[in-house]
Parts: structure tokens; sequence; C-alpha cells
């Protein structure tokens, strides 16, 4: 009798910022399939979800892929909901409404590989800082690019689980660095990112390293915070081939940027300034090729004739990529009907 190991993660129930928990079922004779994963529960007054006196939450398997780092796992992302079966308010999943896949999302994930002993970065001496940013975006050496081969590994992972993992880069600033996943709908996209996060803090237990997902965790220095940037596209924006479509599309954006901006990231305030390829939070902006630009119009669309996809470049590091996509879609699908009113 086959026994497998299944280690169902959520999200708990912390603000501002949410934490992966995970914790490993046993099941003997597992099809690997998504939907032979049983509904399982957890105390939630430990977890800041349910009080002690009725502290029972469930979890929802909504996602799974082999776990490449354990003999005979599997990766299973759940959803928190209420005893009664309901969607628990810290379930920011359940409130896409992209039930057809019609938003493709890529998420472009910064963060900085941390030591805990001296609570920097890695690559920052004890005693001071390294040299200014500029010879660490995309480096290779000992002398500008730390904590490769955790990197490599957890770029490694990510391809042997399955999920759609575009790339790895060495960031601006020192021990600083990016991943980007790419998925055909807006819970896919957020399930494996969820899921990437959560091998590349496992794989940090190894090294003894944490992973901060804080926008800035350097505080007010000339150093470039963590994003996410939302890469996204609907059907509308992939075969529109009009500019006019794409300026109202980002226009709807401008009535509801702290709608935005409130579900983009705990401190993005620290980040948003204006600098350090920024718009600022108090501003709304849209460009080509702008990087200072809230959203950047990339110029592969511009150059397939206005038919691609925008980056909304505000959410942060630390932002959970199930509300950012929830958002994104609600403003878009307003201009949508917009658009619709003014051709009836």
């Amino acid at each position: 009798m086959a026994v497998s190991k299944l280690e169902y993660i959520w999200l708990d129930g912390y603000k501002p910022i949410q934490s992966l928990r995970s914790k490993t079922k046993i099941e003997r004779d597992f099809s690997g399939k998504l939907e032979d994963c049983p509904v399982w529960c957890f105390d939630g007054s430990s977890t800041e979800q349910a009080p002690g006196g009725s502290s029972d939450c469930l979890l929802q398997p909504v996602f799974i892929v082999k776990d490449p780092q354990r003999r005979n796992g599997y990766l299973v992302m759940c959803e928190v909901l209420s005893p009664d079966g309901t969607a628990h308010e810290s379930n920011g999943r359940a409130t896409i409404e992209d039930d057809d896949n019609d938003f493709w999302f890529g998420f472009e994930q910064e963060y900085f590989l941390w030591n805990p002993e001296t609570n920097k970065p890695i690559g920052f001496p004890e005693g001071g800082y390294p040299g200014p940013q500029g010879p660490y975006y995309c480096s290779v050496g000992a002398k500008n690019a730390f904590g490769r081969q955790m990197v490599e590994e957890h770029l490694d992972a990510c391809i042997d689980a399955g999920l759609n993992i575009e790339g790895i880069n060495a960031e601006v600033a020192t021990g600083q660095w990016e991943f980007q996943i790419f998925a055909k709908g807006a819970k896919a996209a957020g399930d494996q990112i969820w899921v990437a996060r959560y091998l590349l803090e496992r794989i940090g237990e190894k090294y003894g390293i944490s992973i901060n997902w804080h926008c800035k965790p350097l505080g007010a220095l000339d150093w470039n915070g963590s994003g996410m940037h939302a890469n996204f596209s609907n059907d509308l924006l992939r075969t529109c081939g009009s500019k006019e479509i794409y300026e109202q599309v980002c226009e709807a954006f401008r009535d509801v940027v702290q709608e935005h901006i409130e579900v983009y990231g705990a401190d993005n305030h620290l980040r948003l300034t204006g600098k350090h390829e920024t718009a600022s939070i108090n501003d709304f902006s849209y460009g080509v090729s702008d990087r200072g630009a809230s959203i950047r119009i990339p110029i592969g669309t511009v150059e397939k004739g206005w038919k691609g996809w925008l980056e909304d470049r505000r959410p942060n590091s630390a932002a959970d990529p199930y509300k950012v996509a929830a958002r994104i879609i609600k403003t878009v699908k307003s201009a949508e009907v917009h658009l619709l009113s003014e051709v009836a």
C-alpha cells in the first residue's frame, strides 16, 4: 500500500501581512488528483482565524503539484473556509471573479535573501553597507551576486513541481532576487505564486536564510524596494488593436487608486515615492515603456498593434496575488462595461 505525504498549505489571518502555514496529511493509495484530496481542518485560534471557543477552520484543496523535495509528496494549496463551508474573511482567493480564466496574469516576485543573525540582506557587511546599487542587477560573480546556489535550487524545485516559472534574475540591491510566474487564469497565477513562495521559504531553512518579503526592508535609504509587478490581460486587451481602448482601460484605474493601494501590500508608501522606478503613491499615471508610471504599457503591446497586456507596477512584494488580481479584474471589467455602453 503506497503512502503519500500531502502538505496542506494555507494563508493565516495575520494583518497586515498574511503568512504561509502548512501541515502534513498522510494518505494511502492516493491518486495524485485534486478531487481526491479530502477537506481537512486546523486550529484557527492559533492563526488569528477563529476564537478559542470555536476554533475549527476548514481547508479546501484548490491546487496540487508534486512536491519536488519529498518522497511520495504533494503540495496542496488550500482555501480557508469557515465551519459552515463559506469563505473565511481572510480568503482572498474567493474574491476573484474569473471563472472562465479570461484573465491571464504574470507576477514578477522580488524578495531579499535575509541573514537572520545580522538582520541584513546577505552580502551586506556586518559593520556597514556594500557599494551603491548598480552593479548587482543581473550580475554574475562572487563580488556582486549573493545566494545563487539557493536561488538555483528554488528554480529547479519550481520546475520539478510543474509550476510555470518564467525566469529568475538578481535584482538591483545586494541580496535581492526575482522570479516570475505566469498562468492563464487569475486563481491559477495566485496559487502558483504562493506555492513558489512556500518552496523558497522551505529551502531557506536548509541554508539558514530567511526570506524578507517586506517592500522596503532597508528603510528610507537609497536602495530599491521590492515589488510584485502584475502583468495582466484579458481577451479585450489581447485582441482589441486599439490605442484608445488601452487608454480607456488605464483611465478606469484613476478613480480607484485607493481601492488598489489597500490590497497592494503593507507599507507601500515607503516604496512608492516617485523614486527608484516607482510612481508616487499619491499620483496615478500610465505610459508606454514608462517604469516610473503606475501602469506601464509594454512596448511589445504597441509593436503588436495594441494587442497584448498591461503592467501594474504598484503591487509590492508582500501583497497577496489573489487580492491584487481580484481588484485588477474588477477595475478592468468596469472599463469594459463603460466601453460597451458607449458602443450601444
